[in-house]
């Protein structure tokens, strides 16, 4: 019996040690240890020579467990009470703790020799795959800060204490401007140096119970919970504002960035986290809106103003496809004959329902999609029809001017789209002119000048409209492929009585002319501004004083001689 049992005992060992990546530790009654593996050394430290005869809540039982522990063990020896599998953290020789699955086993229960060993498997492979994978739910790799789903988590959580407290709340949606410059002419290893740089800024600045986030790639938002005060929210906002001031170091050089932002306050501009984060980001979209480095506070306006905005572009693309968009014509007249010489095409939109809709509100809504190129490409498709048409029927004009926005001739291919246009429609380079705005002019790259130098040097009309609103100098000039100056009606309207307007319109016409360029007045609404600009030589008038913009059936009447202009410019 004795030889069976010894046998028995050395088959229990032998299979203890055959398992390599499983910690088994033998106890006596007493918790003392009687049997220590390879795999128990590799888990806790302790060889086994070291852990023999200690006590087990000596070894691997960390202090706040030591009394549970102990009862357990006791009510198992004492009342048959099994001690579950569990998972634990133990601890290891160096003090770190070891997260475990523990499994209890006893022999010669009821016996005054009960033996019990302890099976554990070492889960820290586990619970570390289990963090990374909470980490790349819930946290950026780049800047370490929480990514949007985390951050909405910790902020519901927030706004729960804040409803407890009667307290405020104020988001802060960050929008670096011109991030996508820094990444083309940098390289994306600078731009993400730039991101870390300022989540270290705004992680110096933020307090124990405020939470941030990198929700996409150069956005940002910082939520500061816990706000009694509303004196205290601008106050807030700054020291947003202030993280951008000191220069960032790219490539070795100081550079001066700014950025956008958009502010919603708990509770008047949302309950939750995903109405905070959208209604700061409408006021963050109206703030980029409004040039760089702008605040806007989140207010009802804003949203109504999105509603319908996102309503009238839903309108606009069906009334491209519905022919509502029409090309009204404004006549360019001669100063000196008072001629009509050129047309101006203006887009204009009438529904079939409803009043027209100014430029001035979908133009600007176009311009935010894809669907500017769609109506620029109607519209010049339609411009050069038109203009054919009136070469066959033998209408004089000298020619017909259509505007280009910045996004149009940032289109790949945009000139060679034009000159095919104009070619099949017989129509050569002195029928048709471009018209840009000089902010156009000066954020234009290369390829887009290189494409009007070429236009240029054919023999093209391009002219800077609204000219003298922008940011340029008339320096500038001799850099830009142009032949015409539009000067802006704010200066036209003020120059009677403005002598600051009167000299820059005086000054504009001498060097447009010095260069060679034609110099049109714009919105020359009465006989005053009309003396002021042939008092200044300019070339061409255009505005309300002689026409308004007019369907092309009433051009057709004008050219034709059957309606006369509205004043004598003879006089």
């Amino acid at each position: 019996m004795r030889r069976q049992y010894l046998e028995s005992e050395q088959r229990f060992r032998a299979l203890l040690e055959s398992l390599p990546k499983v910690a088994v530790q033998g106890y006596d009654r007493d918790r003392r240890v009687i049997y220590w593996n390879d795999a128990s050394t590799r888990l806790y430290g302790y060889t086994a020579e070291e852990a023999q005869g200690r006590l087990l809540e000596d070894l691997i039982i960390p202090p706040w467990m030591r009394e549970g522990v102990i009862q357990a063990h006791s009510a198992w020896v004492e009342e048959g009470q099994e001690i579950p599998a569990d998972e634990l953290e133990l601890q290891h020789r160096s003090g770190e703790l070891v997260p475990v699955f523990s499994h209890h086993v006893m022999l010669n229960e009821h016996t005054a020799d009960p033996l019990m060993f302890c099976v554990d498997v070492d889960l820290s492979d586990q619970k570390r795959a289990h963090k990374e994978l909470d980490f790349a739910t819930r946290f950026d790799r780049l800047t370490h800060l929480l990514n949007r789903h985390g951050f909405e988590e910790q902020l519901d959580e927030s706004l729960a204490e804040c409803r407890r407290q009667e307290r405020s709340l104020v988001l802060v949606y960050l929008d670096i401007d011109h991030f996508v410059e820094i990444n083309d002419a940098l390289g994306y290893g600078q731009g993400d140096q730039l991101l870390v740089e300022l989540a270290n800024r705004l992680n110096r600045e933020r307090r124990a119970t405020d939470i941030m986030s990198r929700v996409s790639s150069d956005e940002f938002v910082i939520a500061f919970p816990g706000i009694h005060d509303p004196d205290d929210i601008p106050r807030l906002v700054r020291k947003v504002e202030e993280v951008m001031r000191a220069p960032f170091l790219l490539e070795e050089r100081r550079c001066k960035l700014t950025a956008c932002l958009g502010v919603a306050i708990f509770p008047g501009n949302g309950e939750t986290a995903g109405e905070l984060i959208r209604n700061a980001d409408v006021a963050k979209n109206r703030a980029k809106l409004a040039g760089q480095g702008q605040v806007v506070y989140f207010n009802q306006q804003l949203h109504d103003e999105l509603l319908h905005q996102h309503r009238l572009s839903d309108r606009l693309e069906g009334a491209l496809e519905a022919g509502e968009l029409v090309l009204y014509y404004q006549p360019q007249v001669s100063a000196s004959s008072g001629q009509v010489e050129n047309l101006e095409a203006l887009l204009r939109w009438i529904p079939a329902e409803g009043p027209a809709v100014s430029p001035a509100e979908f133009i600007p809504l176009a311009e935010r999609s894809e669907l500017i190129h769609r109506i620029g490409d109607w519209v010049l498709e339609e411009a050069c029809r038109q203009r054919a048409r009136w070469l066959e029927a033998g209408l004089g004009l000298e020619r017909i001017d259509i505007n280009f926005s910045g996004r149009q001739i940032r289109r790949p291919g945009v000139f060679e789209h034009f000159e095919a246009c104009m070619e099949r429609h017989g129509l050569g380079p002195r029928d048709i002119g471009i018209e840009l705005t000089e902010n156009v002019l000066i954020e234009a790259d290369d390829a887009t000048l290189t494409g009007l130098r070429r236009l240029h040097h054919r023999g093209f009309r391009i002219a800077i409209d609204d000219f003298g609103t922008g940011y340029s100098s008339l320096s500038y000039l001799k850099h830009f492929p142009v032949t015409a100056l539009k000067i802006d009606r704010s200066f036209v309207r003020d120059a009677p009585n403005q002598p600051e307007d009167r000299a820059i319109m005086e000054a504009t016409v001498f060097i447009g002319h010095r260069l060679g360029l034609e110099v049109v007045a714009e919105g020359v609404e009465n006989r005053e501004q009309l003396e002021l600009v042939r008092e200044m030589r300019c070339d061409l008038v255009q505005g309300y004083y002689f026409f308004r913009p007019m369907a092309a059936a009433d051009i057709e009447r004008l050219l034709a001689g059957m309606v006369p202009g509205s004043a004598d410019l003879s006089s």
